[in-house]
């Protein structure tokens, strides 16, 4: 099937289509969850969650580092990515809230856990935090998507009502498949793997539809991270030297906002450090959570 044929989105998702795909499914109330759990049963329980476009593969050298040192670690596919559901309604703050919520409930997950985000997964996580301050322990930030980032022209014009669809429908590969090398240090270091693994989601219908409601339910929100700022809570922020989606600027705020956020600069490394240079990143994060909470 050509990339072209993909990105059409003519399948549907449905039981036949995940046959043979790695991981598990669980139905929740707004549709099915792809999720994989994996490590040590008596480890600390790390919750990873992904950004806008690429789904949970993008914590692959993550996931597999942080269960060889001992941690329980989940990670799953955000609503209308992956192969979870593609629910219909507004893809916003309370649907990817619920979503979290309700998976840890349906894995009888009770103890408080470790939230890690990357990009939008990083704001999804923040507000998760200020929401259900009671279930997490410590919160992990990889270039998270700031409020204090102004929004460039496409997002703005992918916003107004008709013309979003308009664009989605006839730009769509070129705004998001072309986004993906650019999240690299070096943009042709992005693998041809990386690539064909996020094709494989453009088959089913409801992506672009994904995309575009969150793209315009999911603004700024400056006030989770100031309240994340007042908890007695550790927090680590990543931040890719290169990244061209969130400059530094957008960073100086945000460590305003959580002033006892542990801060670190990787070299070298775009949107994505956590994937792009695992070697520097995985020590850092591993080192952060499995220290004492007031260490």
């Amino acid at each position: 099937m050509s990339k072209s044929n993909l990105w059409q989105g003519s399948q549907n998702l449905d039981a036949q289509a995940r046959t043979g795909t790695p991981g598990c499914f669980i139905e929740l109330p707004d549709g099915i969850v792809h999720y994989e759990l994996s490590g040590s049963p008596d480890g600390q329980m790390i919750i990873l969650v992904h950004g806008f476009s690429v789904p949970f593969f993008i914590w692959e050298p993550t996931f597999e580092a942080l269960t060889a040192a001992g941690l329980r670690v989940l990670r799953y596919d955000l609503y209308g990515r992956g192969y979870s559901d593609r629910p219909e309604g507004v893809y916003d703050f309370d649907l990817f809230d619920n979503q979290l919520a309700n998976l840890l409930k349906a894995l009888d997950i009770h103890q408080p856990v470790d939230l890690v985000g990357v990009s939008i997964g990083g704001r999804i996580a923040v507000v998760f935090t200020a929401r259900h301050t009671s279930l997490v322990r410590k919160l992990g930030l990889i270039d998270p998507l700031c409020p204090f980032v102004p929004q460039p022209l496409i997002t703005r014009l992918a916003q107004l009502p008709g013309l979003g669809e308009v664009l989605v429908n006839l730009f769509g590969k070129q705004i998001f498949y072309s986004q993906l090398p650019k999240d690299f240090y070096r943009p042709e270091n992005c693998p041809p793997e990386f690539q064909e693994k996020f094709l494989q989601q453009l088959k089913y219908r409801g992506y672009k539809r994904a995309l575009l409601s969150t793209l315009r339910n999911m603004g700024d929100m400056p006030q989770p991270y100031y309240q994340v700022g007042e908890l007695d809570l550790p927090v680590l922020l990543i931040w890719g030297r290169h990244d061209h989606t969130i400059p530094i600027s957008a960073i100086d705020m945000l460590r305003e906002a959580i002033p006892q956020a542990e801060f670190h600069v990787i070299e070298e490394a775009g949107h994505i450090p956590h994937y792009e240079r695992p070697e520097i990143v995985n020590p850092i994060l591993i080192d952060f959570l499995k220290r004492g909470v007031h260490e």
